[in-house]
């Protein structure tokens, strides 16, 4: 398993993938510059393999995809690996198609097959740019296995790149064991004390420009025209500091609470009454995700795969990404109508009970390994 070790969708999907392979009785071995952000210690089955990138005075940057090809290569000789799943086309499924040209030249060594995943940002952003969209193109074609996250991501795909490969449509997966809404009202009171705040607003993010922070801080404003509320922001990111100015610059006070990475998701998205995700654009949406399974309504923007994962007005609201006013009016409607609060709370939560839980989507996973190495 390669993925990147920072906070982000594809790094969450394929560490929990990882850990629920190794609980069904898979050896797994993840591979990235250092333990990622959901990893967890002590489960059988399950090793961390580093990619090591030594100083070397002729490169004007340490070689990270060299060095990751030589990991995933020596990794696979040493544990006989039958999958490499490569989250994200570049680097990590180049790297797998340079360690699998290596291992062809190896006697008495298999190649293991690549299976490779795309989220999003591979395609939308870097696979859309004239310097890279080649090479992406090339390591998506290479691999032996593809999967997408959304409809939305394959049709972007074969748009953008024009790729000739199949693509198996994966959706993201969260523990329903784990996420599940539970309401802790000493957490509610110490975060919006009743005395001041009616309401608790939540955003989830790696505060990258492409989810708009800047606008959930505007929803959030014009929502408390109305209502008492408080927003928390969860996550940390290249745009942070300029939303922290933003929000005192609006004399927000401390009715916006930054709390930067958590790990204690459930608990915080389990007081909160509504969840804001006015991003430009997402593959699929995976915190909207999160925050439906703990019974959160969520107001989003109609980007990418969103609408494959919330139906406008029964699992949540979707708005056009410039409607902001459209989008506060939503989350207004969803705080007055405790009604229709509570039956967008339980259809969320149900949808993502049926469709999107660990036991549903990791076998999918499963068939796609299997069908991938008996394509010979």
């Amino acid at each position: 398993m390669v993925c990147y070790a920072s906070v982000g969708g594809s790094g969450v999907v394929a560490t929990e993938l990882a850990h629920a392979l190794a609980l069904r009785g898979h050896q797994v071995h993840v591979i990235s510059s250092e333990p990622p952000f959901r990893w967890r210690d002590g489960v059988p089955g399950l090793a961390f393999e580093p990619v090591e990138v030594p100083p070397y005075p002729l490169f004007r940057e340490p070689q990270y995809l060299l060095a990751l090809a030589n990991t995933i290569a020596r990794v696979a000789e040493q544990r006989r690996l039958d999958i490499v799943h490569a989250h994200y086309a570049v680097p990590h499924a180049t790297a797998a198609y340079l360690a699998d040209q290596m291992l062809r030249s190896a006697p008495a060594v298999t190649a293991p097959r690549t299976v490779t995943t795309l989220h999003g940002t591979d395609i939308t952003l870097v696979g859309s740019d004239p310097s890279y969209a080649r090479v992406v193109a090339f390591s998506i074609e290479r691999s032996h296995g593809v999967t997408a996250v959304s409809q939305s991501l394959k049709a972007d795909t074969t748009a953008a790149l024009g790729i000739r490969h199949e693509i198996q449509v994966i959706p993201n997966f969260l523990d329903c064991t784990e996420y599940r809404r539970r309401f802790d009202p000493d957490l509610r009171e110490r975060i919006a004390p009743a005395s001041r705040f009616d309401a608790l607003i939540a955003h989830v993010s790696n505060f990258r420009p492409v989810k708009r922070v800047d606008v959930a801080l505007e929803v959030f404003r014009r929502i408390r025209r109305d209502v008492r509320a408080r927003f928390v922001l969860v996550g940390d990111g290249p745009v942070r500091a300029d939303i922290e100015r933003q929000a005192a610059e609006y004399g927000l006070g401390d009715e916006a609470l930054f709390l930067g990475e958590r790990q204690d998701l459930v608990p915080l998205l389990s007081v909160a009454d509504l969840f804001l995700l006015p991003s430009a654009q997402e593959s699929f949406g995976l915190a909207a995700l999160e925050a439906m399974a703990c019974e959160v309504p969520v107001v989003a923007s109609n980007v990418g795969g969103l609408p494959e994962i919330i139906e406008n007005g029964v699992t949540g609201f979707l708005c056009p990404p410039e409607a902001v006013d459209l989008m506060a009016e939503r989350g207004i409607e969803l705080l007055w109508n405790r009604t229709l609060h509570a039956s967008i709370a339980r259809a969320a939560a149900e949808i993502v009970r049926e469709r999107y839980c660990t036991d549903k989507i990791v076998p999918l996973y499963e068939a796609e390994y299997v069908r991938t190495r008996e394509k010979g």
